[in-house]
């Protein structure tokens, strides 16, 4: 019979993480273990309060499905039993996981995708004082792509902070995550400044209850779709806002369900970026399997914690290397 085990971790971010909700100095993920004939397999998640979860609600929704888990139910029966989500997420990544034990086999292969390869993730710029974001920039100039943290209610200091950014790192490419923090005056403000320093992408700029206001906007930035795109259900409903949406494997519920999420974006021809929360490698190494077939990767969640798990991924500067063995997803 199969066993389900439920840890608790608590991980030190590398310096204080700020978005425009916010500011933390860790991280809290819930590790799912899954143990059956000798073999086991994990799955990692992250409660994010923005959607309603937290550590002891989806410790809860995992507990009440533990009878049919230990059961034996496979991917499309998870579909059923739980949301979209934290909790759903990491018992879909444990179930692969598992799988792969079982058949001796590597996930990539078991799920008919293309063997993962070296992928660049963004590196996050938090939201700062400007002269901090420059001094942040600069030292990760040398990283080809940078996420910019902002969602200030000021334009002139919105401003600052970019050129700020853009002055510390004049190479790099550059993303914009407002996290809700922005109107739609900030918006029509920020957007052709953006897009004069080579912006190429703003993310999330306005709450996802108000973003109607997207459809009869002409950006001259492409704007991605995170707090207000979960799955396919949600998908139907940003397409004549956005141009582009951040798949977040906790947000899906999975790397089942992104896996059909993912195609259907590039059907509707949106540009994809698989995202993360702030988590360790054991989150990570899921979402790279995506990497190859998305415009934007955005899986630095490791680099932006004190220390990550052993074994993790490993990373050169913004270099992914593709999963280890012993960490998920390959066979023992």
């Amino acid at each position: 019979m199969r066993q389900l085990t439920i840890h608790q971790e608590t991980w030190p971010t590398k310096g204080t993480f700020r978005i425009a909700r916010g500011a933390r100095t860790e991280v809290h993920v819930i590790v799912v273990g899954l143990n059956e004939a000798g073999n086991s397999g994990f799955g990692e998640c992250v409660p994010y309060s923005r959607y309603n979860e937290s550590i002891d609600s989806v410790c809860q929704q995992i507990e009440a499905v533990r009878p049919q888990i230990e059961s034996g139910v496979g991917f499309e029966q998870l579909i059923d039993l739980l949301p979209p989500g934290a909790a759903r997420n990491a018992l879909d990544l444990a179930l692969w996981d598992l799988n792969a034990k079982q058949q001796d086999k590597p996930v990539w292969e078991i799920a008919g995708l293309d063997k993962p390869k070296e992928a660049f993730t963004a590196f996050t710029i938090s939201l700062a004082d400007p002269k901090e974001m420059e001094v942040a920039a600069h030292e990760a100039c040398d990283r080809p792509l940078l996420k910019i943290k902002l969602g200030g209610s000021v334009v002139e200091k919105e401003r600052d902070r970019l050129h700020a950014v853009r002055s510390g790192a004049p190479d790099a490419r550059l993303i914009i995550d407002a996290n809700e923090g922005w109107d739609m005056a900030m918006l029509e403000a920020m957007a052709p400044r953006a897009a004069s320093l080579g912006v190429e992408l703003i993310e999330q700029p306005l709450p996802a209850a108000s973003d109607s206001a997207l459809e009869s906007f002409k950006s001259p930035v492409p704007l991605g779709a995170d707090e207000s795109f979960h799955d396919l259900q949600t998908l139907a409903q940003i397409r004549k806002k956005y141009q582009a949406v951040n798949l977040k494997l906790d947000k899906a519920g999975g790397l089942t369900t992104a896996l059909h999420v993912l195609k259907a974006a590039q059907q509707e021809n949106l540009d994809v970026m698989i995202g993360c929360m702030v988590a360790t490698s054991l989150a990570m190494a899921p979402a790279l399997l995506l990497a190859g077939d998305v415009k934007f990767v955005d899986l630095d969640g490791p680099l932006l914690l004190d220390r990550d798990r052993v074994p993790g991924l490993r990373y050169e500067g913004s270099k992914i290397f593709p999963t280890l063995e012993g960490l998920w997803g390959m066979p023992n």
